[in-house]
């Protein structure tokens, strides 16, 4: 068999592969109420709000008041932990464990797992572009951790990093599975970030009717300008703001150039110290999501576009000016 041929049945194999994962349905969530003392919470929110900054200051506040934390990033992006280490990239899990296995050597934990002044992290990962799927690489990333020994870890906090933008497959794992007691949200005083997190209320209410235990324990309001639409998000789905981060110049350029602020006696301190209380402390809460109008509602029609009406389109209007409607040649019977 040539190359050739050789190359078309593997891409076949992989085709079909993909395939089968894309029409798995996912698992039902665990039952049974959590009985771990180490609090394990997932964070969610759009790409791009800051969660990774609200993250890293957070665990090392934590870390900084004596607790014991893992940050965990599960974003295919992998960038997590790069303000936690100064903008260095930590090894993801499944990157390492490919190569090893190439070598024929079994992943250890300190191939992945990293640590800064108290604070433990490590990144999952994900497959290369246009060579997988981002969900089903953070199921294989849990995997791993479970054979490093996941479950018999001692921590007071696991932090877990997640896309909000999609919650389903991988991304839902935590809430599907009842991996976690909790789950916080990340918002700003956008449309987007709050229909990101809507959604993620949504999958909370959904697997809770499923049997799940998971509940939102919060909101944190990051680039907080004063607006006051974040807070009126919170209010409507019935979640308490844990904190509000403000929309600040000196805020924005350390975190440009990967500076922790979150630590005792530093300027922004304080914002930390109680946001690591309150995300300690937060119950997990039954939200009530919004629907795509109650969404709307919290901002200001000119704003964001909702004085628009639909206006249903005709068929003249689709086939173009000389549309001339045809006799049907659909043959009726008269009713015996």
């Amino acid at each position: 068999m040539n190359d050739m041929s050789q190359g078309a049945l593997a891409q076949a194999s992989y085709d079909a592969r993909l395939s089968a994962e894309a029409k798995s349905a996912p698992d039902k969530p665990v039952r049974g109420e959590v009985t771990k003392e180490t609090q394990i919470i997932a964070i969610y929110g759009k790409g791009g709000i800051g969660k990774s900054f609200t993250l890293s200051n957070l665990s090392y506040m934590m870390a900084q008041q004596g607790k014991k934390v893992l940050l965990i990033g599960c974003d295919p992006k992998s960038d997590t932990t790069s303000l936690l280490f100064g903008g260095k990239a930590c090894p993801t899990i499944i990157e390492t464990s490919t190569k090893k296995k190439l070598a024929g050597e079994e992943v250890e934990i300190g191939d992945v797992c990293f640590v800064r002044d108290g604070v433990y992290a490590m990144e999952l990962g994900g497959p290369e572009v246009g060579r997988g799927c981002g969900g089903r690489g953070i199921i294989h990333g849990f995997e791993l951790l479970e054979k490093l020994g996941f479950h018999e870890w001692d921590f007071d906090y696991v932090l877990l990093d997640f896309l909000g933008d999609v919650v389903c497959g991988g991304f839902g794992l935590p809430i599907a599975r009842d991996m976690c007691q909790k789950v916080i949200v990340v918002g700003s005083n956008d449309l987007q970030s709050l229909y990101v997190a809507n959604n993620v209320c949504s999958a909370v209410e959904y697997f809770r009717k499923l049997g799940g235990n998971v509940g939102v324990a919060g909101l944190v309001i990051n680039k907080d300008d004063g607006t006051g639409e974040a807070q009126a998000f919170a209010d409507a789905v019935g979640i308490p703001v844990l904190q509000a981060i403000p929309a600040h110049e000196d805020i924005r350029k350390k975190s440009a150039n990967y500076q922790i602020i979150g630590y005792p006696g530093g300027e922004w301190g304080e914002i930390f110290e109680d946001l690591a209380l309150n995300v300690a402390e937060a119950p997990p809460e039954h939200p009530t999501p919004l629907d795509q109008d109650g969404l709307l509602a919290l901002f200001d029609a000119e704003t964001t576009g909702g004085n628009v009406t639909l206006t249903p389109a005709t068929a003249s209007e689709m086939r173009g000016v000389s549309y001339e409607p045809k006799a049907s040649l659909e043959v009726i019977y008269d009713e015996a």
